[in-house]
């Protein structure tokens, strides 16, 4: 019985969190991603790209390109998190097994469509989509194939918002004439190396002799390329391995150049990490600390204990051990710290303040990327962590969610002159209306962002 292999890609999801809890850009360009100069698009709606705007793009660029239409938000993980947990719990409601990619994008292999016909694979997509948007709101594209790269194209042909289904037979109709960079694991080196040999197609790729593709891209890489051209691929859906470490970093809107700058980032990021590590219920042998400084040059110092611990002291004053300042690498722009080596088992510490002493003679394993500047998705990833402010805390900024007694739950519109403007609405109240407050109003307060999604009765039972 033929294979249906099924690729879940949900549409501009950063973007499409934000419309969906903000009814008031709905139909709009939104960019998300950092406010700053050097900030970096993380999300771009789909209004937003009709204007050339996309991911990992200088927002100074993408704001250029839409022009006064634009509207920037900075991003809101929390409730990126929660709305992917929510879309993937459904998913494995109805198909069991889901090997999940990313915080959009996973692989389905329903047991029920083994042997169904391309129209009957097309329906069930459809299906799964509308419960997706009837129960989050959220926009999807699904593509279906043989294997994992025929879905993979086919989500991507599908978006925005439909179905692709790939039959086999008609795989070198559909597939053959893009572009041979579209398959998985044809990167810039590999690219080049085919086009020497006049293959710029998939369809090229496909035509070639085996002894030809083992003698161009060697005997490993060649063959399993090849095999994708020809629509062969056995991969199995399966769910990703344990993670194998937990970290948190953040990108700092202005460079830190001083010993208390960088000792409060490690701090803020440590907290960050222990908390992942505390949700994940193991323990870490090995704690990681992470510079990556003003002209993007990286950094990585890491440091083993002889032991894994849930110890929060402990592997703060580890992280602490590890990290390097501004008079020694320059400004720094993004501090991050992770643990990994985890364990179920543990170490109780009978003594934790003369661990924080042992923990300075540890060796270093340090790994300088010297001149290696992030890959623009690199920077998109850090600039969509929240970033720090130096603002008074007392201070509003644009797109921050609020909370008002009289009002309800809103997001800062603008601020300025002494005022502050609040756009009040959520995910079921459709376009809100928009206060203006007194900026120490004593009234107006920060808000949990997940109240704009309004789940609390699905919160409730999950």
């Amino acid at each position: 019985m033929s294979r249906w292999v099924l690729h879940i890609d949900m549409d501009a999801f950063f973007a499409s969190c934000e419309q969906l809890t903000r009814p008031t850009l709905r139909g709009r360009p939104v960019l998300v991603g950092g406010l700053g100069l050097r900030g970096v698009v993380a999300g771009a709606s789909y209004e937003a790209r009709r204007f050339g705007a996309h991911s990992a793009m200088p927002m100074i660029r993408a704001r250029a390109l839409v022009g006064s239409q634009a509207v920037v938000v900075r991003p809101r993980k929390e409730v990126y998190s929660l709305a992917s947990r929510r879309v993937f719990e459904l998913l494995r409601e109805e198909v069991g097994l889901v090997e999940q990619l990313s915080i959009d994008e996973g692989y389905m292999e329903p047991e029920e469509l083994r042997g169904a016909s391309p129209e009957e694979v097309e329906r069930w997509a459809h299906q799964l989509r509308a419960r997706i948007r009837e129960e989050t709101g959220l926009p999807s594209s699904i593509g279906a194939g043989a294997g994992k790269q025929t879905a993979k194209i086919g989500s991507g042909l599908a978006k925005p918002d439909g179905v692709a289904v790939i039959p086999p037979d008609r795989h070198d109709e559909i597939v053959g004439p893009l572009p041979v960079g579209e398959l998985w694991g044809v990167g810039p080196i590999t690219e080049a190396k085919l086009r020497s040999l006049g293959v710029v197609s998939i369809a090229d790729l496909a035509s070639l002799s085996r002894k030809e593709v083992v003698s161009s891209l060697g005997g490993t890489i060649g063959p399993a390329l090849w095999d994708l051209a020809r629509g062969i691929d056995e991969r199995p859906v399966a769910p990703r391995a344990v993670a194998k470490q937990v970290s948190a970093e953040h990108t700092y809107p202005r460079d830190l150049v001083t010993h208390g700058q960088v000792d409060a980032a490690i701090e803020r990021a440590a907290e960050g990490a222990y908390a992942r590590l505390g949700r994940d219920g193991r323990a870490a042998r090995t704690v990681t600390v992470k510079l990556r400084m003003a002209d993007f040059r990286i950094e990585s110092r890491s440091a083993t204990l002889p032991y894994a611990t849930d110890e929060e002291d402990t592997l703060l004053a580890t992280a602490r051990s590890l990290v390097r300042y501004p008079d020694e690498v320059g400004p720094i722009r993004l501090v991050g710290v992770g643990y990994s080596g985890l364990e179920e088992a543990r170490q109780d510490v009978l003594f934790p303040e003369l661990e924080h002493q042992v923990v300075r003679r540890i060796d270093v394993d340090t790994d300088f990327e010297v001149g290696v500047r992030g890959s623009p998705e690199e920077r998109a990833e850090g600039e969509a962590e929240l970033e720090a402010t130096e603002e008074n805390p007392d201070t509003w900024y644009p797109t921050q969610d609020v909370h008002h007694p009289e009002w309800g739950h809103g997001w800062v519109q603008g601020v300025g002159h002494g005022v502050v403007s609040v756009r009040f609405e959520t995910r079921t109240t459709g376009p809100g209306r928009t206060r203006t407050f007194a900026i120490d109003d004593a009234e107006l307060r920060p808000a949990d962002p997940l109240r704009s999604l309004e789940w609390d009765e699905w919160l409730s039972e999950n």
